[in-house]
């Protein structure tokens, strides 16, 4: 069965999605102890979060890039995801989408998430001919992010490195076996639009 060319793929519940982020311990300890981001975690920088889980491995390195050795699964409400994808803009000036740049631009601008589709990965991390979608948070977004929309923040760096060394044993049912069960969020039309998505 073909995958669209661009759809969110997602560990979902009624309520809630999972995201993954990775960040150096002395961010990530503090967050999972208080079940949400605390103090060294920075409000004023863009925050990035991502329901690909093989894509963040690609993104971290299988949590051996420096300042990217935790890797945490953030489980949050489908209503904050959801807020975020209405208020966002694409990263990239879409003709089709914004009639031209510079309305692309004030969008940009204006918006507190941005979003992008890029390609989705293999357990090998090599790139698939379909997209998974990145989401960047930004000031008030971050500010919900943090204080509304986290319901539980887990560190998921042993499954991680676990999974990387069946991978590298040649071992890939196991290595599968411990991947999420991740399958196509269903979107609302209007967002789905908004977004480009295809699927």
């Amino acid at each position: 069965m073909s995958v669209p060319a661009r759809q969110i793929r997602a560990r979902f519940s009624a309520e809630t999605i999972t995201v993954y982020q990775a960040y150096p311990s002395e961010i990530a300890l503090p967050a999972v102890a208080a079940g949400r981001f605390v103090a060294p975690f920075k409000r004023d920088r863009m925050t990035w979060i991502k329901p690909s889980f093989l894509w963040m491995m690609y993104r971290c390195g299988w949590a051996t890039k420096p300042g990217q050795e935790r890797v945490l699964s953030i489980d949050i409400t489908r209503e904050g995801f959801e807020w975020a994808l209405t208020r966002a803009c694409l990263s990239h000036y879409d003709q089709g989408l914004h009639g031209d740049r510079a309305t692309w631009s004030r969008q940009l601008r204006a918006s507190p998430v941005r979003v992008q589709w890029d390609p989705e990965r293999t357990l090998h991390l090599s790139a698939l001919p379909y997209r998974s979608l990145q989401v960047g948070l930004s000031s008030e977004a971050v500010a919900r992010y943090v204080d509304d929309w986290t319901v539980s923040v887990t560190d998921i760096t042993p499954t991680v490195h676990r999974v990387r060394e069946l991978v590298r044993a040649h071992d890939v049912r196991a290595a599968t076996d411990h991947l999420p069960a991740e399958r196509s969020y269903p979107l609302p039309r209007q967002i789905a639009a908004h977004l480009d998505a295809t699927g």
